[in-house]
């Protein structure tokens, strides 16, 4: 049983939550929840809270009681139809319905923020796999799911994608790089044919900061690494590792050069279509923070493909005082104002994601983790 909180958040809004539990209509919506739109609203859990009983905002109260009942029990479903504000009891009248909500809620985050890793030995998940388990729970939790998602979910495993941001949820399966990216043989496309082919190799095999004392450019200043923000590219293009990003600076003749690599991902296959790839911002001394990032600003490089990383340069007035400032974006994915700094986050997710594949879990795997944990020992 689970205590939970009838309100009205707004007008034309009610919510149904158990304390302190996310919600869709949050300020800023975290990288651990899950979200699911069904009949009437949408569901959220904690991805780190093992409970099955969701919370609700529902838009739609008199769609939604064809299945509040299943989802939060009898009690409940009468509160919501009397409109009766207060706590009560949830005790779902289906458990198994309950549960494959959550488990489907969850194959939609991991579809999009599983944080493939070869630097952090995570590998990724299969997206055929996954798209085949997000149907069959489709097909089980029919009475409950919004019809427009249902379509959506049929547009992903045909392998439309989309990079918008929602917060914390998930934008369809069309995240996986298999989908995204043309893994033919090149004839007839543009851009560098050594693209192709799957990034492979072990965490080992990398070494993030370049090597040397002077360039071409001229002698290296400084160099470092560090992570980037997963709101900012579609999956399947860098590796989620918060050590994915290096650079040094190097100057010569009063100018300085920042070269840029990033790791990429474990899935990136083929070629990455062009609207697709990233770039660098690089932050120079003393000037203020990027309102909005465009390839077409001063200081940002596009990242081109070089074997497993992706790598670029700008050249920046003066010598930087400190570590400078790398900003890692896709144009027009993500948030304006995402928020400032989600590296405790992204490190419990991966902790999360390691303990899925390594350890006994309090639920059963989706199909696509039990492949990876099979698998994990070669990666």
């Amino acid at each position: 049983m689970t205590v939970v909180h009838l309100r009205r958040a707004e007008p034309g809004l009610l919510v149904i939550a158990p304390e302190r539990a996310p919600l869709v209509i949050d300020a800023a919506p975290r990288l651990d929840v899950l979200v699911l739109e069904v009949v009437g609203g949408h569901l959220t859990w904690s991805l780190f809270d093992e409970e099955s009983v969701p919370a609700a905002v529902l838009d739609d109260v008199e769609a939604a009681q064809d299945w509040v009942w299943a989802v939060y029990g009898e009690e409940v479903a009468a509160a919501v139809a009397d409109d009766r504000p207060g706590p009560l009891t949830a005790v779902p009248a289906r458990l198994a319905s309950a549960a494959a909500l959550r488990r489907l809620a969850y194959a939609h985050w991991a579809s999009r923020w599983w944080p493939a890793s070869t630097l952090d030995g995570i590998p990724a998940l299969d997206p055929r796999l996954l798209v085949e388990e997000i149907e069959a729970l489709s097909e089980q939790c029919e009475m409950m799911i919004d019809e427009l998602s249902r379509e959506l979910d049929a547009d992903a495993s045909l392998g439309t994608a989309d990079t918008s941001d929602g917060g914390g949820t998930a934008p369809g399966i069309g995240g996986s790089s298999s989908d995204l990216f043309d893994t033919s043989d090149g004839q007839g496309i543009e851009g560098d044919k050594s693209l192709i082919g799957r990034t492979s190799g072990r965490a080992e095999d990398y070494a993030l900061a370049a090597g040397g004392s002077d360039t071409s450019d001229g002698p290296i200043v400084a160099r470092g690494s560090g992570g980037w923000n997963w709101r900012r590219c579609p999956p399947g293009i860098l590796d989620a590792g918060e050590n994915a990003v290096s650079w040094q600076v190097t100057r010569a003749a009063g100018v300085s050069t920042v070269r840029v690599s990033v790791v990429a991902s474990p899935d990136c296959r083929g070629i990455v279509p062009e609207h697709l790839r990233p770039h660098a911002w690089v932050r120079p001394t003393d000037a203020p923070p990027a309102r909005t990032l465009s390839p077409d600003a001063e200081f940002t490089t596009p990242l081109h493909r070089q074997g497993d990383a992706w790598t670029g340069s700008v050249r920046i007035p003066g010598t930087p005082e400190s570590s400078p400032e790398i900003t890692i974006f896709v144009p027009g994915v993500g948030p304006a104002d995402p928020p400032e700094d989600e590296s405790a986050a992204r490190n419990r997710i991966r902790r999360f994601a390691r303990a899925r594949l390594t350890e006994p879990t309090g639920d059963q795997r989706l199909t696509a983790e039990t492949a990876a944990a099979e698998t994990d020992e070669d990666f």
